[in-house]
């Protein structure tokens, strides 16, 4: 019987100690992670004609220009138009007050046109059913801030068109009205 005991007793400490061991594992469960992504150096947070979220553009400075990461919401499965716009402003319901493309360069629009591309053109976003819109977009050789600039004395917008970019059509791609627009700002982070 002693022996009985003894291992009834050994399999209880054994117990303990991996019930101790996966209650340890469990406590850093939950908690934020410590490593934290460097903040953008502009922003554009993106709203429909209704002031509905419709998603953020980050943009940040890279040593090929500009890195745009974008996550889109609330869109319907399809192709639309995505474009920097020259001016800072998105006054709803149609945002033309977003000007023209941003275009410092002064080329045509179109990636497929032999006298494009300029800044403002970016490629088409693709969202499949029941997903969110995501995409990481690089405006090489763009400058941040200044003459020329994403960030110059009128600012700019990013927005996204009800259709698709034809990549050719001077001015706009032919990708129809604007859908959702965001001023771009500087991060106030940085």
């Amino acid at each position: 019987m002693v022996i009985g005991s003894r291992r009834k007793q050994a399999m209880a400490q054994g117990l303990i100690v991996i019930s101790a061991l996966a209650l340890g594992g469990c406590a850093g469960m939950g908690k934020k992670s410590t490593t934290t992504l460097p903040a953008p150096d502009a922003y554009a947070q993106l709203y429909d004609a209704k002031g509905a979220d419709r998603g953020r553009a980050d943009i940040y400075r890279d040593s090929s220009g500009l890195r745009v990461e974008l996550v889109a919401r609330g869109f319907a499965p399809g192709t639309y138009g995505m474009h920097v716009h020259a001016v800072g402003q998105c006054n709803a319901p149609d945002f033309a007050s977003a000007g023209p493309h941003w275009n410092p360069t002064g080329v045509q629009h179109g990636r497929d046109n032999p006298m494009g591309a300029h800044h403002g053109d970016l490629p088409n976003l693709v969202i499949e059913p029941d997903q969110i819109g995501r995409a990481t977009l690089r405006l090489v050789g763009s400058r941040f801030e200044g003459d020329g600039g994403l960030l110059d004395a009128d600012g700019a917008a990013f927005v996204i068109h009800a259709g698709p970019d034809d990549y050719k059509t001077d001015p706009s791609g032919n990708s129809g009205g604007r859908v959702a627009c965001g001023v771009i700002v500087k991060d106030a982070a940085k």
